[in-house]
């Protein structure tokens, strides 16, 4: 049987894991040893189509949020969790929602948001090798790290609002 896509050297050391976006059957995000997490369009593997490093050592795990792709989940060995708002790849296009409204507290500018750090969660005193997102809560997610302690946390309020409305 013939390879149909191969990323060779994805991240020059050991790859941790992987995941493909759930609304967009081309993208895959992957870590690795190398603190980084990058994500791919599988059509063309030579080269990423982002790259973060958010983490000071190795990345364990990485997940995209099943309902709103652009919440992308890591754990590392650095003891820190971050979700990242990867707006650039995500499946939902920007749209404009200007209001005639002025006292809304929330950020509703017509320029599109940037790609960054929503939040890094440092509750955790060993490295962290597991993060999944709730099947049925879009904005819970839990973390698990080596001295088994599992904590559950969630999207911060004022980015679920920035997201829905």
């Amino acid at each position: 049987m013939n390879q149909v896509y191969c990323i060779d050297n994805a991240h020059g050391q050991l790859v941790r894991d992987l995941e493909f976006n759930p609304n967009k059957q081309y993208y895959l995000v992957s870590c690795g040893d190398d603190c980084k997490i990058k994500f791919w369009d599988i059509r063309n593997p030579r080269e990423t189509l982002k790259v973060l490093a958010h983490h000071s050592h190795w990345v364990w795990s990485v997940r995209y949020n099943n309902f709103h792709d652009q919440l992308v989940l890591s754990s590392s060995s650095d003891s820190r969790v971050v979700l990242s708002n990867i707006i650039s790849l995500s499946s939902e296009p920007f749209t404009d929602n200007t209001s005639d409204n002025e006292d809304n507290e929330f950020d509703r500018s017509t320029e599109p948001k940037e790609d960054g750090v929503i939040a890094t969660y440092e509750e955790h005193e060993d490295s962290v090798y597991a993060v999944e997102w709730s099947t049925v809560d879009p904005w819970v997610f839990a973390s698990l790290s080596y001295d088994g302690r599992l904590v559950i946390n969630h999207v911060p309020r004022a980015e679920k609002y920035k997201i829905l409305l």
